[in-house]
């Protein structure tokens, strides 16, 4: 899977989760689908973290500049809606991952 670029990916990284990830006893592929799952998972919660904060109209226009890939303007529209949303979103992503770790450690012991 393509790794694709986030106006997030300054606040985020899994690479600690990776690290975990190439200690399983699976194939490359079945660690590169694990990691494409990660990727898939984390996207869709901070997603939903930012949605959850932002009124109807917020999000349309949140929407639309994360389709249009305007970054800048992504951050200028999210820090005029929504107080320490950095800490919102990271939050939500620590949750994840603690997550996800305790999924590979269980993967570790089967």
């Amino acid at each position: 899977m393509r790794r694709v670029k986030h106006f997030y990916n300054h606040l985020v990284t899994l690479e600690d989760l990776f690290s975990e990830l190439s200690l399983l006893d699976v194939t490359e592929r079945e660690k590169e689908d694990l990691a494409d799952i990660a990727h898939i998972n984390l996207h869709q919660v901070i997603i939903d973290r930012i949605l959850s904060e932002l009124s109807g109209t917020d999000k349309k226009k949140f929407l639309e500049l994360m389709a249009q890939g305007e970054d800048e303007k992504i951050w200028d529209h999210l820090h005029s809606k929504v107080e320490k949303i950095e800490d919102k979103i990271t939050d939500a992503a620590d949750q994840l991952k603690k997550e996800l770790k305790e999924d590979i450690d269980s993967m570790k012991v089967s």
